[in-house]
């Protein structure tokens, strides 16, 4: 692009909001109107050099942009110094825009590091490694929201290349073989190529974001080093790969040292083949067939229920394929994307409070068979390994109370009249009920005297709403930990409280809690429970959010936390309840660091991305109709996968969300109980009495179909899932115990393989114990 019409384009990048506070320097531009302006401050120096002042008053993004235009060749090194002093709640740093030849933007902030408010002057400078197909760059500080900031001796200059640092003996590539495997590691890019002895199958990576750069790499036995120059951070890296003895195995581990100001995408991400099914423990389970052009690419963090639940992901033709463990997951997550037209999952590891930190780690392990059943026994024997492996049956041996909750109906209810409508349901067939709604002390032991009634409440100890706004609410949850504000709420790097669930007032505005610190959370618990027990003879309890919400970082110098110590934290609120007071413990959505501590989670096979809209608030609400999304994913047969259930069926129950139970669609209630039959799992009922007695039967009838099945194989391993059909719609599951599942989701009947007729929307147990 010739350079005229390159700085035409450039000049019409932005509106302009004021005048140019230096010849050097555009006018600032803000996202909000008529909320900055830029002067030459020469009150304010850093030294002889005069200062120039930005106020931004608005809430979005700003920019100040330099009118130098640097070209630029793959790998150069590009130093910005300067400056800042910064004022006010917002945020700024230095960064530039990048271009391809064709003079088309590529990122807008390219190399961005924040700062922060400070009394003094902070450095601003930091390197930038260029990535490929980048040909110009515009430097520029850019800001988001309201602050005074001062920059002062601003500067960019070209330092050399990163070719310049290469190890002139350093080979093409590197390789590594054992038994099973081959690898071939470019030193160009770090991308892999691995082909599989066993098959001939060849799985080959792609650096398409190119988050690193090679500058040595070198073989020793069975495994290959390599140092690395991030991109475009500038920070030295290592890359080990080593493979695991003779099996079809390798682990890869990434070590840094230094500030990390974004996530950092390595190992590449293996691309994938037409015909192949992306394996993603989000909740319970699901598979994305990698030409499907209606899954929109995402990002799902490792360390919360609303991500990855399970630290693992992979891709299969149904036989074949390759799977990544994440052996460091509290700070990672797996980023679903497209080369070229078809999805793929590059992993991604985020900083621990703003530096690299701890060394990660991620271990992929290569099938000649078994599809996303081998990958989840797999991922069972990791589970063993480190410990998150607990069966009801041992958590059984230290809570009897444990076996109320094998194949009973999780019941919400709100009615006063609890007692009665329990009495009914028994009186009805409905014998195994886990009653989740609070009650007074003389109804809680009536119940816990009927036999096959586990007794619960709710509770949550994140919520923190501030006293202060009590007055503007229509009513104040008892179960807020209203004592911890101000001081145990966590706080981010700015020291700003965090913002958790929001609460609409009397006036229509909207007030958020904050949340409180998971260092805090089991003090409060110790406080809370035992006084509770004391007069509320509960023998289960769940604790909201704690395994949904993620982990957090807090910097609060009381309290400090790192993800890894808040998913301790967490863990060690769960062992309270279950373990010191020995209570059956339930949790929101779900993730396998609570399995020792937790024996079920609501929501965890209920797929996040696809429940109905606002369905955490609107709860009670049935809905006639049955939104898209619903229907292709949530029940869609085409897509789930039980992957929670093939590595954790006998140490956990999973349940569908309060927000999307069984009866919440009637429409698509008997395919809820059939998804509930094929995995093995007890269904969720939430009614008003008006409800329970206009669908009586049908309660009846479902909890009848599922309990039965979830009863009979409650403390069994999953230890197979079949696709009969290649629709997908006839299913079969396979427990330890010998029961076995078919279930046909279709409208067509289906032959068995003894010749027997499987109808539409049916199912076939075989191997039930005999009473």
């Amino acid at each position: 692009m010739p350079a005229g019409r390159f700085i035409a384009a450039l000049v019409a990048v932005a509106t302009l909001a004021a005048a140019p506070p230096a010849p050097e320097w555009r006018a600032p531009w803000s996202r909000d109107a008529d909320a900055v302006s830029a002067v030459r401050d020469d009150s304010v120096r850093r030294g002889s050099d005069p200062s120039i002042r930005i106020e931004h008053r608005g809430r979005q993004d700003w920019c100040l942009q330099h009118n130098t235009v640097l070209d630029v060749a793959e790998g150069d090194i590009i130093e910005l110094g300067g400056w800042l002093r910064l004022r006010g709640e917002g945020e700024a740093g230095l960064s530039v825009i990048t271009y391809d030849g064709a003079g088309k933007v590529r990122d807008w902030t390219f190399g961005q590091r924040n700062l922060r408010a400070a009394e003094d002057w902070q450095p601003a400078g930091h390197r930038v490694v260029i990535g490929a197909g980048i040909r110009r760059i515009v430097p520029r500080l850019v800001g988001n929201g309201p602050a005074t900031v001062w920059l002062a001796g601003f500067s960019i200059r070209k330092v050399g290349n990163v070719s310049d640092m290469r190890d002139r003996n350093t080979p093409p590539s590197v390789k590594l073989q054992n038994a099973a495997i081959a690898v071939e590691i470019s030193t160009t890019d770090a991308a892999m190529i691995v082909t599989d002895r066993r098959t001939g199958a060849v799985f080959a990576q792609r650096a398409a974001a190119k988050d690193a750069v090679v500058k040595s790499a070198a073989v020793s036995g069975a495994e290959a080093r390599l140092e690395l120059l991030g991109v475009p951070t500038s920070l030295d890296l290592r890359l080990t790969v080593r493979l695991e003895g003779e099996k079809p195995e390798m682990v890869c581990v990434l070590t840094g040292d230094g500030e990390m100001p974004r996530a950092i995408s390595l190992p590449c991400p293996f691309v994938t083949d037409r015909g192949t099914y992306l394996v993603v423990p989000m909740n319970e389970g699901i598979s994305y067939p990698v030409d499907d052009q209606s899954i929109n690419p995402m990002r799902l963090i490792a360390y919360g229920g609303h991500g990855i639940c399970m630290a693992f992901f992979g891709a299969t033709d149904g036989r074949r394929g390759y799977m990544g463990i994440i052996e460091t997951p509290d700070d990672a997550a797996i980023r679903i994307r497209r080369e070229g037209d078809l999805l793929c999952i590059a992993p991604e590891w985020d900083a621990q409070k703003g530096r690299f930190g701890y060394a990660r780690s991620l271990r992929y392990v290569f099938f000649d068979a078994g599809g996303h059943v081998a990958m989840c026994k797999r991922y069972r024997q990791h589970a063993q390994q480190t410990g998150l492996l607990r069966t009801l049956a041992d958590k059984r041996r230290d809570n009897p109370h444990i076996d109320l909750l094998v194949g009973a109906v999780n019941v919400w209810c709100w009615e006063r009249d609890a007692l009665s409508i329990v009495k009914e349901m028994k009186a009805a067939g409905i014998d195994r009920i886990l009653w989740s709604n609070r009650a007074a002390p003389e109804t809680i032991r009536a119940m816990n005297d009927m036999g096959g009634v586990l007794t619960s409440r709710y509770d949550i100890y994140q919520d923190t709403m501030n006293p202060e706004n009590f007055k503007f609410l229509r009513g104040v949850h008892s179960d807020w930990t209203t004592e911890a504000w101000p001081d145990d709420l966590m706080r981010d790097a700015r020291g700003d409280w965090i913002r958790g669930w929001r609460v609409k007032g009397k006036d229509d505005q909207w007030y958020p809690c904050g949340v409180l610190c998971d260092r805090r959370a089991p003090e409060y618990a110790e406080k809370r429970i035992p006084a509770e027990l004391a007069t509320h003879p509960y023998r289960c309890r769940f604790i909201d959010t704690t395994t949904a919400s993620p982990w957090r970082e807090c910097y609060d110098a009381r309290h400090p936390c790192t993800r890894t110590e808040s998913r301790q934290f967490k863990m060690e609120l769960l062992r309270l309840v279950s373990q010191k007071y020995k209570l059956v413990c339930g949790s929101e959505t779900g993730h396998d660091a609570a399995v020792p501590v937790c024996d079920y989670f609501e929501g965890m096979l209920s797929l996040g991305p696809y429940r109905v809209p606002d369905a955490g608030r609107d709860m009670q609400r049935i809905w006639d109709e049955v939104p898209a999304n619903v229907a292709k994913f949530q029940v869609g047969h085409a897509y789930r996968l039980p992957l929670w259930e093939l590595v954790y069926h006998d140490c956990l129950v999973a349940q569908w969300y309060w927000g999307d139970y069984n009866n919440k669609l009637p429409a698509i209630w008997r395919k809820r109980d059939l998804f509930n039959v094929l995995y093995g799992t007890p269904p969720m009922f939430m009614f008003n009495r008006k409800l329970w007695e206009s669908n009586r039967e049908r309660f009846v009838r479902s909890y009848r179909d599922t309990c039965t099945v979830a009863r009979a194989v409650g403390y069994a391993e999953m230890t197979d899932h079949r696709f009969l059909s290649p629709d997908r719609a006839v299913q079969q599951t396979v427990f330890s115990n010998g029961v076995s599942v078919t279930v046909n989701f279709g409208n067509a009947p289906w032959r068995m393989p003894d010749g027997r007729e499987l109808p539409g929307e049916s199912f076939d147990v075989a191997g039930l114990p005999q009473k």
